[in-house]
C-alpha cells in the first residue's frame, strides 16, 4: 500500500502544472521541443479531431469562426484550418506564441491569461475547443489566485461570446475526481449545460476526458457517445443540467423523518442517478445488490 502511495506521489510530481506556471514552464526551449515532437503532433491532431467531432458543428459546408483556448504553438489550430474553419487562439506563453508566428499559422493568436476572462463581443463565435490546457487553471500560483474564481471568469466570458446553440469542448487531464467535479460544477453555474465524456475509461494510458458544454437550455442535454474501450465494455457519459430538480413520486420500503419517501431501493437508485447528473464521476454501478439489506453477521 505504501509503495502504491509513493508511486502516486511520483506520478503527481510529473504533472507539468505542478512544476511551474505555464508561461514559465513553456519557455523557448520547451516550446520548440514541444512543437517539433512527432509524437506530440500526432496526439494533438487526434485530440483536436475528437474535439471537433464532439463540437458537432452543422454540416452545411460553411466555415465557422472558432476559439482555440490554450492554442500553444498552433498545432491544434492547424487541424481547424485543414477542416476549413477560421479560428482565434489565446495562450499565456509568449514563447509558444512566438513559435506559432514563426510557423505562420492561419489563425489569429494573442497572449492572454484565460483565468482573467476573454473580453470578446457577445455571440460572435460558433464554437470553442481547448486541448490539454484547462487543468492549468486549477493551480494557484500566488496567494491571491483562486482556482474557482479563475474558472468562473473563463466560463462566464466564454458563455457570453458564444452564439446560442454553440458548444465548447475542453479536452483536459483532471488530477482527480474532485478537480473534475469542481470544473464541471463551475461551468454549470455560468449557464452551460452538458457534462464529461470519458473515452477509454478502463485504460490508464488511453483514457481521455472531454468537458462538453452546451449553450442551449432546452431540456436535459444529450451528450455524444463516448468511444468504447478495447474490451467493448459500455462507456459512461456523465451529464449535468442546470435545469431545476424534479421530484418523482415513488414508493419506498421504509421511511424517515427527514426523507419521508426514503431508504428503499428506489430512493437509492434515484439518489445515485441525481449524483450522475450533477457530474460526479465516482457513483457505483447499479446492480442486483443495490438497496439489498445486509445480513447481520454480528451473531457469528
Amino acid at each position: 500500500k505504501r509503495e502504491r502511495e509513493r508511486e502516486r506521489e511520483r506520478m503527481s510530481d510529473r504533472r507539468p502544472e505542478h512544476t511551474a506556471p505555464p508561461d514559465v514552464f513553456y519557455n523557448d526551449v520547451e516550446a520548440r521541443k514541444y512543437t517539433t515532437s512527432t509524437r506530440i503532433m500526432q496526439i494533438q491532431t487526434q485530440l483536436t479531431e475528437r474535439a471537433l467531432e464532439l463540437l458537432a458543428l452543422p454540416e452545411d459546408n460553411q466555415p465557422k469562426l472558432l476559439l482555440d483556448l490554450g492554442c500553444g504553438s498552433g498545432l491544434s489550430g492547424e487541424t481547424l484550418t485543414e477542416k476549413g474553419h477560421y479560428w482565434t487562439g489565446f495562450d499565456i506563453s509568449p514563447s509558444m506564441l512566438e513559435v506559432a508566428k514563426e510557423r505562420e499559422v492561419e489563425g489569429d493568436v494573442c497572449q492572454k491569461d484565460l483565468g482573467q476572462g476573454l473580453g470578446l463581443r457577445p455571440g460572435v463565435y460558433d464554437g470553442a475547443i481547448s486541448i490539454s490546457a484547462l487543468q492549468w487553471l486549477c493551480n494557484a500560483e500566488t496567494s491571491q489566485q483562486n482556482p474557482k474564481l479563475r474558472l468562473k471568469c473563463l466560463f462566464d466570458s466564454l458563455y457570453k461570446c458564444l452564439a446560442r446553440g454553440a458548444r465548447a469542448v475542453f479536452q483536459m487531464y483532471p488530477e482527480n475526481t474532485v478537480q473534475a467535479e469542481m470544473i464541471t460544477i463551475t461551468a454549470m453555474k455560468s449557464g452551460f449545460t452538458g457534462g464529461v465524456v470519458v473515452d477509454f475509461p478502463h485504460s490508464a494510458k488511453a483514457r481521455k476526458h472531454y468537458l462538453v458544454l452546451l449553450t442551449s437550455s432546452s431540456g436535459i442535454p444529450q451528450l455524444p457517445a463516448a468511444i468504447e474501450d478495447e474490451n467493448g465494455a459500455q462507456v459512461k457519459v456523465y451529464e449535468r443540467s442546470k435545469s431545476k430538480r424534479r421530484r418523482n413520486q415513488s414508493s419506498a420500503v421504509s421511511f424517515s423523518k427527514r426523507h419521508p419517501q426514503a431508504k428503499g431501493r428506489d430512493w437509492i437508485v434515484k439518489k445515485k442517478e441525481l449524483r450522475r447528473k450533477r457530474g460526479y464521476l465516482d457513483v457505483p454501478q447499479d446492480t442486483k445488490y443495490t438497496g439489498r439489506k445486509r445480513r447481520n453477521l454480528s451473531r457469528f
